[in-house]
């Protein structure tokens, strides 16, 4: 057993531990503190991050022993900490917590980004947390929580984040500008004493071809296609047509429709989740390409999410006189829902609903069919038992 002395939040802990112990299990097991949570105990989730000497560090990979007279500031430690004030009311307004289990390490690396990175955009904010695993949320509104504190120093310094933020700048071996003023002085008077270390090089926490473009923040990507067994031109002409268009849409209801702009609402229930979007959307059409665009965004009205996303298409010539429509779709969803949004179920639910989609369109414009003015219902049974049917398929077919 060796003894070692480690502060632990202001509290000083003097024990006699064995050399194999690491941090994790010290603040734990000898301090009580709790609120540290150990998951991969590989230094791979993140969920067990703190502060050592005021940087964030794996306290599982951590030897205790290595920790001799070092200050350690686990999450309970945070109470009277500024920065993780405004983080605390930030990840409960944006739904960035769901079974929690993370959220003490998220918490401390999420400030850490605050006070080092304070002009860091939405992929620097995924890099830097590319090291703390969520098994729950989909990251969403851990992004849009941090990026809304960022958001809010910027408009309203707080004179004593700015000061905490020249000492992590310090910390970090980064120079303040020459123009800074007196916190250029802090940082230098810090710096000779700070190990310059590494900002976070992994992986962003989503492909760049999941990234959506300036007009839809934080946006997901999805591509899908259909064929009818119609020519080119009756399928654009169609497709002009948004009353029909929407009756064809699963879920989909309009309640105004002035040619090019369209209000209603689509509802949809998903096992216990239930959601109804209502918003408003615009069409605008390329006639010589033969692709169309519709913009818009709604609010749930039950979980009062909200949801923005354009859905381009484009209709071309298939084999024997048919008609291929290529479909993208780019969304970004904001709240309680937004936990669900980047799942591969939910994905896989969209792109059977294009295919619906695709089917109704091919039924409506059967000139055999009867007329009707009824909406597509939503066959949320057939669409999930497919969609595991398909999975099951892609297991054991390949």
């Amino acid at each position: 057993m060796t003894s070692v002395r480690i502060n632990v939040n202001g509290n000083l802990l003097e024990r006699e531990v064995a050399p194999r112990m690491h941090l994790g299990d010290f603040v734990r097991e000898e301090g009580r503190f709790t609120g540290t949570h150990l998951g991969c105990e590989h230094g791979v989730c993140g969920a067990c991050t703190v502060l050592l000497d005021g940087q964030p560090v794996r306290s599982c990979t951590t030897f205790a022993v290595a920790c001799e007279g070092r200050q350690v500031t686990t999450v309970e430690g945070f109470e009277q900490d500024p920065v993780m004030a405004l983080l605390r009311e930030a990840f409960s307004e944006h739904h960035a917590l769901q079974c929690g289990y993370c959220t003490p390490g998220m918490l401390t690396t999420a400030r850490d980004i605050v006070l080092r990175l304070p002009n860091a955009d939405e992929h620097q904010i995924r890099v830097e947390l590319s090291g703390n695993i969520c098994r729950c949320t989909g990251y969403m509104g851990i992004v849009a929580a941090i990026r809304s504190v960022l958001e809010q120093l910027r408009k309203q310094p707080d004179p004593v984040i700015e000061a905490a933020r020249a000492q992590a700048l310090a910390g970090h071996g980064v120079a303040m500008p020459a123009n800074s003023g007196p916190l250029a002085s802090f940082a230098v008077e810090h710096s000779a004493q700070a190990a310059a270390v590494e900002p976070s090089a992994g992986p962003a926490a989503e492909a760049s071809s999941e990234r959506a473009p300036a007009g839809i923040k934080g946006g997901t990507r999805m591509d899908g296609r259909f064929s009818v067994a119609y020519p080119p031109e009756q399928v654009w002409a169609f497709m002009a047509d948004l009353e029909a268009v929407a009756g064809c849409l699963p879920g989909a209801n309009l309640e105004e429709n002035d040619g090019e702009r369209v209000k209603g609402f689509i509802a949809i229930k998903f096992g216990p989740m239930a959601a109804k979007f209502a918003g408003a959307a615009r069409l605008t059409r390329n006639e010589e390409q033969r692709s169309g665009m519709l913009k818009g965004g709604g609010q749930d009205t039950i979980s009062q999410s909200r949801a923005n996303g354009e859905i381009t298409y484009r209709v071309l010539s298939d084999n024997a006189g048919a008609t291929l429509v290529e479909v993208e779709m780019l969304y970004s969803l904001q709240g309680p829902l937004a936990q669900f949004s980047r799942s591969g179920l939910v994905k896989d639910f969209v792109a059977r609903m294009i295919l619906d989609f695709g089917r109704n369109v091919e039924r409506r414009m059967d000139p055999d069919a009867k007329p009707s003015t009824e909406p597509a219902r939503l066959n949320v049974f057939a669409l999930g038992m497919s969609i595991i049917w398909n999975r099951i398929k892609g297991w054991f077919g390949r």
